[in-house]
Formats: structure tokens, C-alpha cells, sequence
């Protein structure tokens, strides 16, 4: 059976690993991960179509999509204005991931927090709801007159991570936003605005437990190559991981899972340790081979 990764995700505010073919893994914090690719690193296809050439992907790219299906799936995207005439309700937010760094965006609301969950936002909260296109003319709007972007670079997000301000700094701060964010003028008639309340993503995320700094950022994996730690935090796509060193030590290490996506991954000993490419923590950019059919991977 082919382990095949379709990525992390969020369900029910918890991490798991999902598989081509619907399988998921669970993750639990302080759990032994370890992992090695095998084959090639294929195209997902798009729209829940499989890609009909399961054309070969590069090892770096974040999105694992050949051309032809990377157009599609943009073509068909709320985020390009793909689906106008889309007849969900939408909600408009403020994401919080460090001081001085929170974004607005827009998500369908019967997705809950789980889009907020996949950015890794620290916290959050709701601005408004209603149709489409009103949520988009706000976010347009919101953006422009708060002087916040609609993304924040994955590499700033990890920077912060592990010396946040405390809870009441970080409610006080989206307060403050969500204060003008509704006295602003020029909003959508149709969309509702909403109460102000703060949601805390930390505990899910298992922030409390990281501490330090991070030595590197899995950004790359090569045919053979593995990775093997202790699962110690997780924020949208990333995996923190502690990795054995030296004479008993050990080091943080982040895994963007999005360069796992494609890939066939089967199980590897955690002491095997990291022996794909690491990248300095700034920067940002068919079955188990030779063995039994493995039944999970972790």
C-alpha cells in the first residue's frame, strides 16, 4: 500500500498528516516521527482530479502541482476570483501571528477556523459575514485603510514563534484593530458585522513547549533522504521537531510539510536523524520499499 502525502491539516483544531486516497495519521505532541521518501515526488492534480500525466514535481516547490494543473486550480479559486457567483456565506477576520504582524482574509464560514488553523495563526478574530463578493470589498478595503497585507511570509511566522507576548498582549492588540476595522466606513451593505471576541490558537498549536532557537527548515526532501525527531509544536503547515544531536542533545527543527506533499514516505528510526537539506531558519522560500506492507507510518 502507497503512502503518499497530501499534506498537514487542522480537523477539529488537531494536526494530522493526510494520504492520497483519504488516510489520515494523528499527531500527537511528543510523539517520535520519523520518515524517508522514496520513488518520485508526483503531482496532486487539482480539483480532486488526479493528474492525468502524475507529472513529476520539484523537490522545493510549496505547492506541489505541475503547470497545466497549478492553472486549474487557480481558475477555480476563491482567492482569484475564480467563483463569483459562489452562494456561501463568508466571513472576513484578522489573523494575529506575532506583534506587528496580523493580515486580513476572508474564509467560508462553514470551514469554521480551520483556514486560520492552516496559516498558523497565533490568534484571531471575526470582523464579518455575509456574500462573497461583499466579504472580498471589505477585505479590499480593510486592508487598504489599516495598513495590513492579505498574507504574511511563512519565515516571519516562524521567527515569533517561540517568545510570544502573553495571551492579554496578543487580545489587546487584535481589539485595537477590530476597533477601527468597525468604524470604518465604505463597508458592504450585505455583510453583517460581528461582535469582537479573540481566539487563542497557542494551546492547540503546543507553542508553550518551544524554546530556543530553531536550528534549520526541512524546505527539500531527496529520494532516500529522512527525517526523524520528536514532535514538539505544530502551527499550519509546520512540524517542529526536536532532532537528536551531539552527545545527547538535541536541536529544533522545522519541517514545512508542504514539500512533503507528492511524495511517497514510508517508515524510517527516528535516530536515523535529518538527511534531506535544511535551510537556514530565516530563509523562505507503490509501498514501503524492501519490506511488509506497513499498515501506518508513525
Amino acid at each position: 500500500m502507497e503512502w503518499r502525502c497530501a499534506g498537514l491539516g487542522w480537523p477539529e483544531g488537531r494536526p494530522v498528516l493526510r494520504w492520497a486516497g483519504g488516510r489520515v495519521s494523528s499527531l500527537a505532541y511528543g510523539q517520535a516521527v520519523g520518515f524517508r521518501a522514496v520513488g518520485e515526488r508526483r503531482c496532486v492534480g487539482a480539483r480532486g482530479n488526479a493528474c492525468p500525466l502524475r507529472a513529476v514535481v520539484p523537490g522545493r516547490a510549496t505547492q506541489a502541482r505541475c503547470p497545466e494543473c497549478a492553472r486549474l486550480d487557480r481558475a477555480f479559486s476563491v482567492a482569484a476570483d475564480g467563483v463569483p457567483d459562489d452562494p456561501r456565506t463568508y466571513r472576513v477576520y484578522l489573523a494575529w501571528f506575532g506583534p506587528g504582524m496580523v493580515k486580513v482574509g476572508i474564509t467560508a464560514e462553514e470551514r469554521g477556523s480551520v483556514r486560520l488553523l492552516e496559516q498558523g495563526a497565533v490568534a484571531f478574530c471575526w470582523l464579518g459575514r455575509g456574500p462573497l463578493m461583499a466579504a472580498r470589498r471589505t477585505e479590499e478595503l480593510l486592508r487598504a485603510a489599516l495598513g495590513v497585507p492579505d498574507r504574511v511570509p511563512y519565515a516571519r511566522k516562524r521567527a515569533v514563534r517561540a517568545a510570544l507576548p502573553e495571551w492579554g498582549e496578543r487580545a489587546r492588540e487584535l481589539e485595537e484593530l477590530y476597533g477601527r476595522a468597525v468604524a470604518l466606513e465604505g463597508w458592504a451593505e450585505s455583510l453583517e458585522r460581528l461582535d469582537f471576541a479573540a481566539v487563542d490558537h497557542a494551546p492547540a498549536f503546543g507553542l508553550a513547549a518551544l524554546g530556543g532557537e530553531t536550528a534549520g527548515v526541512v524546505r527539500e526532501l531527496v529520494v532516500g533522504g529522512s527525517v526523524g525527531g520528536r514532535l514538539v509544536a505544530a502551527a499550519g503547515p509546520d512540524l517542529h521537531l526536536a532532532v537528536p544531536g551531539g552527545a545527547g542533545a538535541y536541536s529544533l527543527l522545522v519541517v514545512d510539510t508542504r514539500v512533503l506533499v507528492g511524495w511517497e514516505l514510508v517508515k524510517a528510526d527516528v535516530t536515523d536523524g535529518v538527511t534531506v537539506p535544511v535551510a537556514a531558519a530565516g530563509g523562505d522560500g507503490g509501498g514501503a520499499a524492501g519490506g511488509a506492507e506497513q499498515v501506518g507510518l508513525f
